[in-house]
């Protein structure tokens, strides 16, 4: 298991394959197909297998807080392995690992809600939140692996353009976003997008709507 997990880390489910994995750990196909039918359940297996590695939250410290930091790791998960934000959207795999981190995130949540639908909701929009912030982040290392250049590298290719932009005068607050806001830090935009989120949840719960 830890060899396909290591080769999705460094490539992708793409190059995930019974072969490719059999090679990598010096054994034959035929002996891999004992253990797992085939790729899809293989896949399974591996969501199961790094479900482990997520801490429990301390649910002594309220739901907002447990929900924070329950996020945080969601998100330090998917990525650490990149593949798993596509798996993670999908139907869940129903492994022993991903119910405990289902039950526990529920359980965070449960006496705030008083309803199990309600939990539902509340626990799957901080899941969506993290898995499209992750995607973000995800898609921004993908770019700089493309093109060779990073974020920095490629804002000086599009400089001259921007320049242009502002000068026309037409896009006020562009400009204003150009010219007068600070970049965020790494992570500022998903802290402040969780802080956003779990306030407007709080809001909701208390208002009964």
């Amino acid at each position: 298991m830890s060899a396909a997990i290591a080769l999705a880390d460094a490539e992708g489910l793409d190059a995930l394959s019974m072969r490719r994995i059999a090679a990598e750990m010096g054994s034959g196909t035929t002996s891999l197909y004992r253990h797992v039918a085939n790729k899809d359940e293989l896949i399974e297996l591996m969501v199961d297998a790094v479900y482990a590695e997520l801490p429990l939250s301390d649910p002594g410290d309220g739901w907002r807080a447990g929900l924070a930091d329950h996020a945080r790791n969601f998100r330090a998960l998917l990525l650490r392995h990149p593949w798993l934000g596509q798996q993670a959207s999908r139907r869940p795999a129903l492994g022993p690992n991903v119910i405990r981190y289902s039950d526990h995130a529920l359980g965070l949540v449960d006496a705030a809600t008083g309803d199990p639908t309600r939990t539902v909701l509340v626990v799957e929009a901080v899941h969506i939140y993290v898995i499209g912030s992750v995607a973000r982040e995800l898609a921004e290392l993908e770019a700089r692996r493309s093109t060779g250049m990073t974020e920095d590298e490629w804002r000086a290719s599009v400089g001259e353009y921007v320049r242009q932009v502002v000068d026309s005068g037409r896009f006020p607050h562009f400009n204003r976003r150009v010219l007068d806001a600070e970049d965020p830090e790494a992570g500022a935009g998903f802290e402040f997008g969780l802080t956003a989120l779990l306030a407007g949840i709080e809001v909701t719960l208390e208002g009964g709507a």
